[in-house]
């Protein structure tokens, strides 16, 4: 069943539809989606190596829109429910507390979560609560954004044929490995401080 999965992604990226769904996957997973734009960008680059770089870029700004996005429901629609959930665990001061320290460290923040395998979108929405600065966290995306995803199209497009067969041989493991890092990402972010 994964091996027909797998097969029917690569046929995906190769389909005229395959850029504007690989933009809205990067959109969506900025802001609520839990799949992140690699499962389309990596068969994609996989497929055409000559357009890596446009897939990278398209996966970085779609992805950056997309954290304005989840920004907006930080900063809009918090203030409706998420006070009034404060206000009745008695937590708005600690609350405050926290959103000092986030927005002191905002950009290390956002950078790191939008590098790494943790859930972008917690970060994304949390800047948006706090009132991150929206230039440094548009810059802060940006970077670590851009960075993740022109080093997967990198790899890939540098590697090539050998990551595609190492892919379609370790299918199984990877898959594997890469829920663990999903679930972990979640759990880490659960489990934070």
């Amino acid at each position: 069943m994964l091996r027909r999965l797998y097969d029917w992604t690569l046929d995906l990226a190769g389909h005229r539809h395959a850029l504007p769904a690989l933009a809205l996957v990067s959109f969506a997973e900025s802001s609520f989606f839990p799949v992140p734009p690699d499962v389309l960008l990596i068969p994609m680059v996989l497929a055409a190596r000559d357009r890596a770089w446009r897939y990278a870029a398209v996966c970085t700004l779609a992805s950056v829109l997309g954290g304005y996005a989840g920004y907006a429901i930080g900063a809009f629609l918090f203030d409706g429910v998420g006070i009034a959930v404060l206000e009745f665990y008695h937590a708005l001061e600690k609350f405050e507390q926290v959103r000092a320290a986030y927005n002191d460290n905002g950009f290390l923040i956002v950078f790191s979560a939008g590098f790494s395998p943790i859930p972008y979108k917690v970060f994304t929405i949390a800047s948006g609560v706090t009132g991150l600065d929206p230039v440094e966290f548009g810059f802060a995306s940006a970077v670590s954004r851009g960075a993740r995803f022109f080093l997967v199209a990198g790899l890939l497009w540098y590697f090539g044929e050998p990551i595609r067969a190492f892919i379609e041989r370790h299918l199984g493991k990877l898959a594997l490995l890469f829920v663990v890092l999903l679930a972990g990402g979640f759990a880490l972010v659960k489990y934070l401080p």
